[in-house]
């Protein structure tokens, strides 16, 4: 047995384990002590929209960690962003970059950014064509 900061004893192998959280898997553990996405060159930002490629095999790959696996499940009901990704997962979002780094080399997702409002139609515009089709 050894102590803890407050002199109080514990199990050899406890600061593992959370009595109200479970087990914790450190994130490196989870991305292979990976910090970046892949080589793929897309940019993993907070709003970068995810979803589930059509034409990817189902989630049931062995190959893929539960953490992936549920990447997958929460893409599968719509597209997310990657924030609501790591809300979702109750993951840092850092990880979550990363695994959906793999999930994209994988062909299992694509990545697509929201439209940038300088590319959006100017409101006035959209007001003169409702005032138009109002007056048909």
């Amino acid at each position: 047995m050894t102590e803890d900061t407050t002199g109080a004893a514990r199990e050899p192998g406890s600061q593992w384990y959370d009595g109200e959280a479970g087990p914790l898997v450190r994130p490196y553990a989870m991305t292979g002590g990976r910090t970046r996405p892949g080589p793929t060159g897309v940019r993993f930002d907070l709003i970068a929209l995810v979803s589930l490629d059509p034409g990817a095999s189902g989630a049931d790959d062995d190959t893929l960690g539960p953490e992936h696996r549920a990447l997958i499940d929460l893409c599968r009901a719509e597209t997310q962003s990657v924030a609501e990704l790591a809300a979702g997962t109750d993951l840092p979002v850092g990880v979550v970059r990363v695994l959906l780094g793999d999930l994209l080399e994988l062909g299992r997702v694509s990545v697509s950014r929201p439209v940038p409002p300088a590319q959006l139609p100017d409101e006035r515009i959209l007001r003169e064509v409702i005032a138009g089709l109002r007056a048909l």
